[in-house]
């Protein structure tokens, strides 16, 4: 087993502003139903950057703009599962 992944999640005042409180327990319930077996640490950041962009999630070396209450589950399908269940090398 190697080490758990890190999904930070933007906590600062521009994703506040956002909604990020209302992604956060969405995201929570999508790891938890949709990747059960892959090692997730999420973790609050105070900015990553691109606050004109929404709110941002980062995963390893990708980012993630424009996230909302309303497309949380598409970018969790079309952008975090597909890094989650990728083969490593």
């Amino acid at each position: 087993m190697g080490q758990p992944e890190t999904l930070y999640v933007c906590m600062g005042s521009a994703c506040h502003q956002y909604g990020v409180y209302d992604v956060l327990p969405v995201l929570q319930r999508l790891l938890a139903e949709r990747a059960p077996d892959s090692q997730v640490a999420l973790k609050g950041a105070f900015c990553l950057g691109p606050c004109m962009d929404g709110i941002i999630l980062k995963l390893g070396d990708v980012t993630i703009v424009h996230v909302n209450a309303k497309n949380i589950e598409q970018k969790f399908e079309d952008e975090i599962l597909p890094y989650l269940t990728r083969e490593k090398n």
